[in-house]
């Protein structure tokens, strides 16, 4: 088949690198337009489009996705089929353009959390497991007839970062499998309103700044599982001594504090851990506004509290 490939970021690439390695006839590829980035606003290339000009493949790059140029342009590629992997949503005109349709690799297990942060809220609401599903793209975001999916359990301990990376290979070549099957014809389409099985549907929508901030007075598993649902990005943080504190990994401690939560108790030397209904917060990997990344006795070096 005659593929179209449509991403932006890291985890679109493996996708597309395991698409190319399995054989498929990549005619083109679609992602997002160069933008100004850091101090000097040079402009940045996406992670997919750097990878597909080291590759030869063909590079579009629209401002807008229904701009009658791009519309004839993406037509003149002749797609058997479209693939979508972390990418912008879609215009009828486009999703319905080739033969087979187009398809879609969703990091979560559909119908569950549908959206643009679902590995972020997986961990934020302590899921024990997650996955990847490839489904064909329909009008309403993320509600397509699922073709495939693959789970993995969770420990209850990874990172966003850490589920990012095994979603990433995890999808890959789930991708790989679900487009061998177009091509056969071999596949069957499960709505996804028939995987519900009584569970509440639960929804990823995109998070903001607000959202990340630390709420001391919430369950301390609930605390826990926001830091490590937000790690690396866009990470949790809280206010300390009137600068915001970024925190990228702590530990949860059983116990009873004898302080309000919300306050904290260190030594000054190894530990900074705020107390929270049942125990403590154990920060272990911080960055202080306007300063580095560092674990927590780096920290504590350089700031008495």
């Amino acid at each position: 088949m005659r593929i179209v490939f449509m991403g932006t970021p890291d985890f679109a690439v493996a996708s597309l690198d395991a698409l190319i390695k399995a054989g498929s006839d990549i005619v083109g590829v679609v992602t997002a337009p160069d933008k100004p980035a850091g101090r000097g606003q040079k402009l940045n290339e996406s992670a997919v489009k750097q990878y597909a000009a080291a590759n030869g493949l063909k590079i579009l790059q629209p401002e807008k996705l229904k701009n009658p140029e791009f519309i004839a342009e993406l037509k003149a590629l002749h797609a058997d089929l479209q693939v979508v992997v972390a990418f912008r949503m879609l215009p009828e005109a486009v999703w319905t353009m080739p033969e087979k349709g187009t398809i879609n690799l969703h990091a979560s297990l559909l119908p569950q959390y549908r959206g643009a942060a679902p590995i972020n809220w997986a961990l934020i609401n302590g899921e024990k497991e997650s996955g990847v599903t490839t489904f064909f793209l329909k009008h309403e975001i993320d509600t397509g007839d699922v073709l495939f999916t693959e789970k993995i359990t969770l420990s209850g301990h990874e990172s966003a970062g850490d589920l990012h990376d095994w979603l990433m290979n995890k999808g890959a070549g789930l991708l790989v499998k679900t487009v061998k099957a177009v091509e056969s014809g071999r596949y069957h389409e499960h709505p996804q309103v028939q995987l519900l099985t009584g569970e509440e549907l639960k929804h990823a929508p995109k998070i903001f700044k607000e959202d990340c901030r630390i709420n001391w007075h919430q369950p301390a598993g609930a605390i826990y599982n926001k830091i490590r649902g937000l790690s690396p990005v866009p990470t949790a943080y809280t206010d300390l001594n009137g600068k915001i504190l970024k925190i990228f990994a702590s530990e949860l401690l059983i116990e009873e504090p004898a302080i309000q939560p919300g306050d904290f108790d260190t030594d000054n030397k190894t530990f900074l851990k705020f107390a929270v209904k049942g125990g403590f917060i154990s920060l272990k990997d911080v960055q202080l506004e306007g300063k580095k990344r560092m674990g927590i006795e780096d920290f504590l070096r350089g700031v008495k509290l």
